[in-house]
């Protein structure tokens, strides 16, 4: 069992180290060739090498202080409950719709924890760190005080976890996929880049680049991580899209009463 769980661990925190700082360097390439500039959603704020190179610090800190220690228990805490780790491989609609669960799960539990980092207090003390960046980088996606990497992070390893517990059909090949697939969109989502083909034209719901980049540029509204709905149906939508259909939704409840 000791032996499992010191393979897995090891094996999950590489995994994760990789993906995260490989799926950043795509971007900080990006970042490089003015070409892109035409996508970026802020054009005159490029990270430098040096806010890049201390980023990279503030969050190799947190990946080893917070969350090395949260992967490193996921596994026996999973084992625990169920979780599989043998062949036969669940069949991709199983990880898929899964995988969706985890996703929905997640984003509610980041819309409400982000929210409530930006009062007083919650801001000044934590999540101010995060907000150092106006216009945010793939690689600043993590970067952030480690309290709020630990209490974010809650949201993306309790979600299998308690699914695991409820339901007793969970492999571990479906939560790499899961880390992977969050790794990804949270990088993405920090990216500052809106290209013709990002995901939200094809899934209007989905939130992406330009839904987070706007909460950085005006330090407020668009709370969720991966979808668009928390903020939309609570009225915390940013930036001008969102303030043509406030103002048209007020217009039209006053014609109404008129």
């Amino acid at each position: 069992m000791q032996n499992d769980v010191l393979a897995t661990g090891i094996m999950s925190f590489v995994m994760h180290e990789v993906v995260y700082f490989g799926r950043s360097l795509p971007w900080i390439i990006i970042d490089a060739i003015p070409w892109f500039r035409r996508y970026k959603i802020q054009p005159n704020k490029i990270p430098t090498a040096w806010e890049q190179w201390q980023c990279a610090l503030l969050v190799l800190f947190s990946h080893f202080t917070v969350e090395l220690p949260q992967i490193w228990f996921f596994h026996p805490m999973c084992q625990f409950f169920g979780l599989s780790t043998s062949v036969p491989f669940p069949s991709i609609y199983k990880m898929a719709f899964q995988i969706a669960v985890f996703f929905v799960l997640e984003d509610s539990w980041h819309y409400w924890v982000h929210r409530a980092m930006h009062w007083g207090p919650l801001y000044k003390n934590i999540h101010k760190i995060h907000h150092q960046y106006s216009a945010p980088f793939g690689l600043a996606a993590e970067y952030a005080s480690p309290i709020e990497v630990m209490v974010l992070g809650l949201g993306t390893v309790s979600s299998p976890i308690l699914w695991c517990a409820i339901t007793k059909d969970l492999h571990i090949l479906t939560m790499y996929m899961w880390i992977v697939l969050r790794l990804f969109q949270a990088i993405d989502a920090h990216s500052g880049y809106e290209f013709p083909w990002s995901l939200h034209h094809f899934l209007p719901f989905w939130a992406g680049a330009e839904h987070h980049d706007v909460h950085h540029e005006r330090f407020i509204g668009n709370y969720a991580s991966s979808f668009r709905w928390w903020d939309y149906v609570l009225d915390t939508e940013a930036g001008p899209e969102a303030s043509k259909r406030r103002r048209e939704r007020k217009l039209a409840t006053l014609r109404k009463t008129q």
